[in-house]
C-alpha cells in the first residue's frame, strides 16, 4: 500500500526553513499524513469486507451440509438429521463465542491453547477484528457438521448437543490452535522455530476442519454400531439409500459454492502486495489461483469416481459422483494456495481413489457411514495433507507464509522436512481427537444417551422423537392418508397397511 506520511525535516531541506516555509511543511504534512490514514482505513474495510463475504460463503455450506444430509438417509428421519444441522450451527456459535474462539486464537498463548478472548472479550485487537471472528466460527460449526452425518439415523438428540458443544468449543479450537495461530507449536505461521523449520501447511483445514470431524464420526459410529439391516446375518453390506437423490445434488453444489469461501477465504486479506513481482501479481491472484486448484480437484476426482464406480459397479450413479466431488475438495483445501493447477489435478484423481478404497475397508469391518462421511473427510482430509508435503511450491509457501527458502514439496525439490511435517500432523489430530472424542461418546454410550431403541429406529425419528414427518400429504377433502410401511431386517419382508387419520402424515420410507 502507497504510504503518503511525511518527515518535517525532510520537506524542510527542500523548502527552506523560513517562518513561512515552516508553515507550508506542517500544512503539506498534516495533508499527506491525513491522505495516509485514509487509505489505510480503506485497506482494512476492503480486507474485512472480503473476510466477512467468504464467511457468508462458508456459512452457507450448513444449508449444503443440511440438504445432503435429508438427502442421504431415509424419509422417516428427515426432520431430525435437518434439525440436527440447525442446532450445530447455534450451540456451536454460542459454544465459540464463550471458549471456542479463546481457546483457538486467544494471543498471547501457549503452544497448546489460547487464553485470552474469552466472550470477546478486549476485542477487537490488533490481531483481529470481528469478522474473523465469524469467520472461524463458520468453520467450527461445519466440523460439527461433518460428525453429524457419520452418526445419522441412530442417534439421541441429546448426545448431539452434547457432543457438538465439546467438539466445537474445545476439541476443534484446540486443533486450529496448533496449526493455525502464530503460537501454535506446528503452525507454518509462527515467525520462528517452525517444526522442522517449516511448520504443517493445512491452509484451510484439510485436517483441522475435515480429518477433525472424519474422526470424531469414526468414534462415535464404532461406538454405536451399525443401523438396524445395515448388514445381514451373513455379514453382507445392505443398501439403506437416501429417499432424495435430488436433495443430495442441491446440496452439492451449494457446498461447491461455499467453498470459494472456504479456500480462497482463507487469505484473510486481499490488499496485499507481494515483493519483487509485477504491480498485477499479488495476494489477489494467490486468491484466484486457489479457486482455480479448488475447482480442478473437485472436478477431476468427480470424473474419476464415475468411471471408478462404473467399474466396480456397473452403474452411474450421481450420489457416488457427488461424494467423489466433495472428497476431492477435502483433499485439496490444505495445499490449495501453494501448489500449480496441475498438481491439483493429481489431488483430486488420488482422493477419488482414497474414497473408493476406504468405503470397500468399511464395508468389510461393517462400518456404517450413511454419508460416508468418516472416508470422505477423513480420508481424502489426510491425503490432502500428504499431498501438500509432496506437492507445494516453494515460491508460493514463501509468499502466502511470509518466509524466505522455506521447506517445500518432496517433489518440488524441497527435500522431506515439509512432508514429515505433515505426517506429524496427520498423527496429532488423530491422537487428539481420539483421545477426547472416543470417551465423550463412550461415556454417552454407558448412559444410554448415545442410541436410540430398536423401536424408535424402527419407526423413525421423526415420528418417535420429533412429532411429525418432514413431508405432509393432504388430499382435496382434508382427510390425510397414512400409509404404514415396515421392512423386517430378518427376511426383508414387506407389509402394508392404510388407515385415515386426521393428522398430516406422510408414507414412512
Amino acid at each position: 500500500m502507497a504510504n503518503f506520511s511525511c518527515s518535517v525535516d525532510d520537506l524542510t531541506l527542500l523548502l527552506g526553513s523560513s517562518t513561512a516555509n515552516n508553515a507550508t511543511v506542517n500544512f503539506l504534512c498534516g495533508r499527506l499524513d491525513s491522505i495516509s490514514t485514509q487509505f489505510k482505513t480503506t485497506g482494512y474495510a476492503v480486507d474485512n469486507t472480503y473476510l466477512l463475504f467468504s464467511a457468508y460463503l462458508v456459512f452457507a455450506m450448513q444449508l449444503g451440509f443440511a440438504m445432503l444430509c435429508a438427502g442421504s438417509v431415509r424419509a422417516k428421519n428427515t426432520m431430525n438429521i435437518m434439525l440436527t444441522n440447525v442446532l450445530d450451527a447455534a450451540a456451536g456459535g454460542l459454544s465459540y463465542y464463550l471458549f471456542g474462539f479463546a481457546f483457538a486464537f486467544g494471543e498471547p498463548s501457549n503452544g497448546f491453547i489460547g487464553r485470552h478472548f474469552f466472550g470477546l472479550k478486549n476485542y477487537p485487537s490488533s490481531t483481529g477484528d470481528y469478522s474473523f471472528f465469524l469467520y472461524q466460527w463458520a468453520f467450527a460449526i461445519a466440523a460439527a457438521g461433518i460428525t453429524s452425518g457419520s452418526i445419522a439415523e441412530r442417534t439421541q438428540f441429546t448426545a448431539y448437543l452434547i457432543y457438538s458443544t465439546f467438539l466445537t468449543g474445545f476439541v476443534y479450537p484446540v486443533t486450529s490452535h496448533w496449526f493455525w495461530s502464530t503460537s501454535g507449536w506446528a503452525s507454518a505461521f509462527k515467525s520462528k522455530d517452525r517444526l522442522f523449520g517449516s511448520g504443517a501447511i493445512d491452509f484451510a483445514g484439510s485436517g483441522v476442519v475435515h480429518m477433525v470431524g472424519g474422526i470424531a464420526g469414526l468414534w462415535g459410529a464404532l461406538i454405536e454400531g451399525p443401523r438396524i439391516g445395515r448388514f445381514d446375518h451373513q455379514g453382507r453390506s445392505v443398501a439403506l439409500r437416501g429417499h432424495s437423490s435430488s436433495l443430495v445434488v442441491l446440496g452439492t453444489f451449494l457446498l461447491w459454492f461455499g467453498w470459494y469461501g472456504f479456500n480462497p477465504g482463507s487469505f484473510l486479506v486481499i490488499l496485499k502486495t507481494y515483493s519483487g513481482t509485477e504491480p498485477f501479481y499479488g495476494q489477489w491472484s494467490g486468491v484466484g489461483r486457489t479457486a482455480v486448484t479448488t475447482t480442478l480437484a473437485g472436478s477431476t476426482a468427480a470424473l474419476t469416481t464415475l468411471f471408478g464406480k462404473r467399474l466396480i459397479s456397473g452403474h452411474w450413479n450421481v450420489l457416488d459422483v457427488c461424494n467423489g466431488l466433495l472428497g476431492g475438495f477435502a483433499a485439496i483445501t490444505s495445499g490449495c494456495s501453494v501448489v500449480e493447477p496441475w498438481a491439483a489435478i493429481i489431488c483430486g484423481f488420488g482422493a477419488a481413489w482414497v474414497l473408493i478404497g476406504c468405503n470397500v475397508l468399511a464395508a468389510k469391518l461393517k462400518f456404517d457411514d450413511p454419508l460416508e462421511a468418516t472416508q470422505l473427510h477423513g480420508g481424502c482430509g489426510a491425503w490432502g495433507l500428504l499431498f501438500t508435503g509432496l506437492f507445494a511450491k516453494g515460491r508460493y509457501v514463501d509468499e502466502v507464509y511470509s518466509g524466505s527458502k522455506l521447506p517445500h514439496g518432496l517433489f518440488m525439490g524441497g527435500g522431506g522436512r515439509l512432508l514429515a511435517a505433515q505426517i506429524i500432523q496427520i498423527l496429532a489430530i488423530i491422537g487428539w481427537v481420539s483421545v477426547t472424542m472416543g470417551p465423550l461418546f463412550y461415556i454417552l454410550h454407558k448412559l444410554k444417551l448415545l442410541r436410540i431403541s430398536r423401536d424408535d429406529e424402527l419407526e423413525g425419528m421423526d415420528l418417535t422423537r420429533h412429532g411429525g414427518f418432514a413431508y405432509a400429504y393432504q388430499d382435496e377433502g382434508g382427510d390425510h392418508t397414512v400409509y404404514n410401511r415396515s421392512v423386517s431386517p430378518l427376511n426383508k419382508k414387506i407389509t402394508g397397511s392404510v388407515e385415515l387419520s386426521s393428522q398430516p402424515n406422510p408414507p414412512i420410507v
